[in-house]
């Protein structure tokens, strides 16, 4: 008997059970459901929830296997810089090596099962209890967890954010579909303003250093937007390149401009995402960063002692550094907290990197804005989309109005015509 069978004959033998959902979150993972209506019209189709869900993995596989060898890199290069040399990035000399990705399967591998683990645990306990389907909504949120944190978050205090995220980010919702605050991001928050020397990314972490080099276990070295915040752009050493392929210290799955990119075609091309927020989330930061850029221009910033390093920070530059990019392809086109209505997606994106932009120049305590302009916009989309379907409406009954005294008038003449030919 094959295993699908197998499953199968499992699967009726608990069904009615308890731990019915929690066996048949097991089996729907391994094969399609092979459950068939009966009555009534349906559509017949390839994807489901799964099958989406899926697909913006494969978008974010990429991501993850750089940020890997991301990792090593950056542990080397940091203790090069503690010795006084300056690492040159080579792709194929220094960076695609084993000695780097074995160093980042050994921090990025544990995020991702305690990610998944924990989430994935909580999810089987709420299926259980409440008697529904395990739902498939935590796979992507487990892989955007672990993408969004520094590489050095401790497992526990990931365990700890993961139960928050999905217990008060979504299952008290009622679970996927329901929910008003991206999962992923509600962890992310968690995270910063429950731990926030662990989020602040004013040191640079490397891995084992003491038996390496005799280095302390964290070299100062902020990221990019951690010198730009404290007015220090002018001592960095990466260039444009190094910041768009990523080859910069930062959470673990943001720093790679370019892979992001490439994911965020893949899920247009995939009808996945909504390009609408996406374009207008990058119009929208780049509108901020021009205001800023144009103030500093002008001179009407005299202290450059506060904000002055972001707000000279070219207005395009901000879209390659930190985890702007980031947020707008994988968080904030989440179809189930962003605006649902096409107008709709125009405003809430505008606003999402605006207000980004805003946030890193005005917070110099923490230079990183996507995640919290993403939460507030998610909390104001409903709003947007009430406001886009009630102009649709007032619309449709002016043009009702008027086609009704149109109509009016026509009847007049006409009776007004037939009684002069009488």
């Amino acid at each position: 008997m094959s295993l699908k069978n197998k499953l199968h004959n499992l699967k009726e033998q608990y069904k009615g059970k308890k731990m019915a959902p929690a066996f048949n979150a097991l089996h729907t993972f391994l094969y399609a459901p092979n459950e068939t209506t009966h009555s009534g019209s349906h559509i017949r189709g390839a994807d489901d929830l799964k099958r989406t869900m899926n697909t913006v993995i494969m978008a974010l596989i990429p991501v993850l296997l750089f940020s890997m060898f991301n990792a090593g890199y950056q542990h080397f290069a940091a203790i090069d810089a503690a010795n006084g040399v300056i690492r040159e990035v080579s792709v194929m000399g220094n960076f695609l090596t084993w000695e780097n990705f074995w160093i980042g399967i050994i921090k990025v591998l544990p995020l991702v099962i305690v990610s998944y683990g924990v989430g994935l645990l909580v999810e089987f306990i709420f299926a259980v209890i409440k008697g529904h389907e395990v739902e498939e909504g935590y796979l992507v949120t487990g892989m955007l967890v672990p993408l969004i944190v520094p590489i050095d978050t401790p497992l526990w205090m990931l365990s700890i954010a993961v139960v928050f995220g999905v217990v008060i980010g979504k299952e008290v919702f009622g679970g996927t579909g329901m929910n008003i605050l991206n999962p992923a991001l509600t962890i992310r928050a968690f995270l910063f303003f429950a731990y926030p020397t662990w989020m602040s990314g004013d040191k640079v972490w490397v891995y084992d250093a003491v038996k390496l080099a005799g280095t302390p276990d964290a070299i100062s070295g902020e990221t990019i937007l951690g010198f730009l915040a404290q007015n220090k752009g002018a001592e960095m050493t990466y260039s444009i390149s190094d910041m768009f392929f990523g080859f910069i210290p930062g959470s673990v799955g943001e720093t790679s401009t370019f892979l992001i990119l490439l994911g965020g075609l893949f899920l247009i091309f995939s009808k996945i995402a909504s390009w609408r927020i996406m374009l207008s989330a990058v119009l929208g930061a780049l509108v901020m960063g021009l205001m800023f850029n144009g103030v500093v221009s002008a001179g009407w910033i005299t202290d450059t002692s506060k904000f002055y390093g972001l707000m000279s920070f070219t207005f395009w530059q901000h879209l390659i550094v930190g985890g702007l990019a980031f947020g707008i392809v994988y968080m904030a086109t989440d179809p189930v907290t962003g605006s649902q209505t096409n107008k709709g997606k125009w405003f809430y994106g505008f606003f999402i990197g605006f207000i980004s932009v805003m946030i890193r120049v005005f917070n110099p305590a923490y230079p990183e804005g996507v995640f919290l302009a993403i939460l507030l916009m998610n909390v104001f989309a409903p709003t947007i989309d009430h406001y886009v379907i009630r102009g649709n409406i007032n619309k449709r009954l002016k043009r009702l109005k008027n086609a009704t005294v149109l109509t009016s008038d026509s009847g007049n003449k006409s009776e007004k015509l037939k009684a002069e030919t009488v």
